[in-house]
């Protein structure tokens, strides 16, 4: 009597299918790791593997272009950031700029220290930011615990940063002559500044 009792209880407990739980939604936090930490993820294009490029070199400062300027980076002015150019195509400014973010973190820069501006295309990480909103984007900056991206052409709304890092990538003309002057006063510290030479000090000697 005992053994037939318990007996049927076995077979329809094997025989039902339990529901299998839904995973749960949440693109934002694996799709888009924050640019500024060392996790995979296809939030920032990988940098190349060979790192073989030279350290930013000071540029003399807008005084080669425009006679009487102070060389940016000296401890006489101390209200002014130190000023560096890497050299680049405008093809190559924003994997310079990149490069240029690996190295700073490498070197003990917190990420939130640190703010990219593009003057052309954006970069990938904040196209992708945009698409959750802007409010959502420039939450990002406020909480300044990261590498913040944005385009140069809203550099107004860029709070300042120890470190700006500028892609000149895109359109030099009056995009770089307006967003340089604004990404120096962004600087509280350095203000570094990828792509071609001669672009950029024109746009120096003019404004910055």
């Amino acid at each position: 009597m005992h053994e037939s009792a318990q007996g049927p209880r076995v077979t329809p407990a094997a025989g039902r299918t339990a529901p299998t739980p839904r995973p749960v939604p949440g693109p934002r936090s694996a799709a888009t790791p924050r640019p500024g930490r060392p996790v995979p993820g296809p939030a920032r294009p990988a940098p190349p593997a060979q790192r073989a490029h030279p350290a930013p070199a000071p540029v003399p400062g807008p005084g080669s272009a425009a006679p009487g300027s102070a060389p940016a980076g000296r401890s006489e002015n101390r209200s002014a950031p130190q000023l560096q150019l890497i050299p680049a195509p405008a093809g190559g400014a924003l994997d310079a700029a990149e490069e240029t973010v690996d190295l700073l973190l490498e070197s003990g820069r917190a990420p939130g220290d640190i703010l990219v501006l593009t003057t052309g295309e954006q970069h990938p990480w904040a196209a992708h930011e945009l698409s959750f909103g802007e409010a959502a984007y420039w939450a990002q900056q406020d909480a300044g615990d990261d590498v913040f991206f944005a385009d140069a052409s809203a550099v107004d709304r860029a709070k300042p940063r120890p470190v700006v890092v500028v892609a000149v990538n895109g359109d030099a003309g009056e995009t770089v002559a307006r967003a340089l002057p604004v990404a120096r006063d962004r600087a509280a510290a350095l203000l570094i500044v990828c792509g071609d030479p001669q672009t950029i000090n024109s746009a120096l000697g003019a404004g910055v």
